[in-house]
């Protein structure tokens, strides 16, 4: 199992590093969101699978020839209370590692999650007392407030996307219709889902420089693909107007009890995710090609499955 054991740890090296470092600066994810969002996620997915396998396979080497008899080695060890011999420290330690590390990322997620949860619907409450519906436009509120604000609340059963009196006096008919597109989108396509597993990442691993990297790459790659929904209702330039007069304009304090619920800040459009949307829409690119799309997703598909089949091979 040492050899899986290596594959593992210098596949997770290459997904905690380099590979992330790279595709941040790169320039093509603007081109095909999608496609890029598919990449992170299974960099993200393969990284922490990869990472955790590798330390479990090489603590396991003293219990047994493979993965299955390792793991049933370490139990019967457990049951007689003794270490089988050529058991040292360093393999103590790494199961320990695998053991704490898996833990401690699925208690972060699950916690992100549940956490989130309660601040929607303290947020869906409060946006109740404190909006009136738009006439027409079911789901819709509209919040008594100067600045232009546009932003959507998710949630398991209801969700609403939430408007201000700044944005509907500044905006006109089609400017107002792609922004409600925008904020649709998130909701229709799920994007508070992708961007509460990275901030889950981000907070489990806040010494990991690659974590925040990536939470930032793809809080900017779901903006985009909201925009690229909008783009099928109003056209480039329209759009580039209204998210650079709404974009300006929001701040969280503009949003009732923001700070207490920073998961929705993330759909406000700060101001450092404004300019490359804008810039992508004035000066717009093809998108990827249809062979540079297949083989994009079959290198994510690929990091997936890899530390699963390095594993069941052990």
């Amino acid at each position: 199992m040492l050899a899986a054991a290596l594959i593992l740890g210098s596949v997770a090296f290459a997904l905690a590093w380099p590979v992330p470092v790279a595709l941040a600066g790169s320039r093509w994810p603007s081109r095909s969101p999608g496609v890029a969002l598919a990449l992170w996620h299974s960099i993200a997915l393969a990284g922490g699978v990869s990472m955790i396998g590798s330390l479990l396979c090489y603590g396991l080497i003293p219990f047994g020839p493979n993965l299955p008899a390792g793991v049933a080695g370490l139990g019967t060890a457990l049951a007689v209370g003794s270490l089988p011999t050529g058991t040292t420290f360093a393999h103590v330690l790494a199961l320990c590692g695998a053991l704490l590390l898996g833990t401690h990322l699925v208690l972060n997620l699950s916690s992100t999650f549940l956490r989130a949860e309660r601040q929607r619907l303290r947020h869906h409450h409060l946006i109740d007392l404190l909006s009136d519906p738009l006439p027409d436009r079911p789901g819709m509120r509209v919040i008594d407030y100067a600045a232009p604000v546009a932003y959507c609340l998710p949630g398991a059963t209801r969700s609403a996307t939430v408007l201000s009196n700044g944005l509907l006096r500044l905006l006109d008919a089609d400017q107002l219709r792609g922004v409600i597109e925008h904020e649709q989108a998130h909701l229709r396509q799920q994007h508070y889902l992708m961007l509460l597993a990275f901030k889950s990442w981000r907070s489990a691993l806040p010494w990991f420089p690659i974590a925040n990297r990536a939470e930032n790459a793809v809080a900017l790659l779901v903006e985009m693909l909201a925009d690229d929904r909008a783009r099928r209702v109003v056209d480039d330039r329209t759009l580039a107007t209204a998210i650079a007069l709404v974009g300006l304009g929001q701040q969280p304090a503009a949003v009732p009890d923001a700070s207490a619920s920073p998961e929705f800040v993330t759909y406000l459009p700060e101001q450092r995710l404004v300019a490359p949307r804008v810039q992508r829409l004035m000066s717009p690119l093809p998108p990827l090609s249809h062979t540079a799309t297949v083989l994009t997703l079959v290198t994510a598909l690929i990091l997936v499955t890899t530390p699963a089949v390095v594993l069941l091979s052990a």
